[in-house]
């Protein structure tokens, strides 16, 4: 008996208020983020349409951006045994590569950075996933969110989760961003607090 009441308990579905109607989306779409990069210089450089002629596709999709990675690589090697600290990050901890194509050895990770230069609205926070190309091959891509009111280019870290050497394509599509534009503008941006990462050029190593 107990139990048939267990069981009918979890069959019911929960039940939520009802949100009140918002003029805002909480994802922003194409035509949206078109003029945003057009009028306002939210993505620089933009590309209007997807291009994947032979290439890794990226521009704008319907409800986001494809982001295309640079030729800069940071690939790590620990060819002196030491231990990795957030706090203190060792730039000699990486093997500078400029060109094509980056070769991550296997069980490792690169550092790279996005071709465009983001500048995020005061009312929106990006969030960002990798290409399923890159996925389905066992490399992942990670980015934290751009914050409002952040800029520069993106920082991405490439890990290759093989036994196996793995390649990224310079210049072609890395990750999507996605848009998410707030009910109300935040109180404090990261403009604001003077984050860390500002205006951010290049490959960018932690800071504390």
């Amino acid at each position: 008996m107990l139990v048939a009441r267990q069981a009918l308990r979890y069959k019911k579905r929960p039940v939520f208020p009802k949100l009140p109607e918002s003029p805002f989306m909480p994802i922003m779409s194409d035509k949206w983020i078109r003029k945003m990069a057009l009028e306002h210089g939210m993505i620089e450089p933009f590309v209007e349409s997807q291009r994947r002629d032979g290439v890794i596709s990226y521009g704008l999709s319907s409800y986001g951006y494809d982001a295309r990675v640079s030729d800069e690589f940071k690939i790590f090697t620990n060819v002196d045994s030491a231990t990795v600290d957030p706090k203190a990050f060792s730039e000699k901890s990486f093997v500078d590569r400029k060109g094509p194509v980056c070769i991550i050895p296997p069980n490792s990770f690169a550092l790279a950075r996005t071709v465009e230069y983001f500048r995020i609205p005061r009312d929106v926070l990006v969030i960002c996933l990798g290409k399923s190309t890159y996925a389905r091959c066992g490399i992942i891509v990670n980015v934290t969110p751009l914050e409002p009111e952040w800029e520069g280019h993106v920082t991405l870290e490439f890990s290759n989760t093989t036994p196996l050497p793995a390649k990224i394509y310079a210049n072609e599509g890395a990750c999507q961003f996605l848009f998410l534009r707030g009910e109300d503008v935040c109180e404090v941006s990261y403009k604001d607090r003077n984050g860390k990462y500002q205006g951010q050029r290049g490959v960018t190593l932690p800071r504390l």
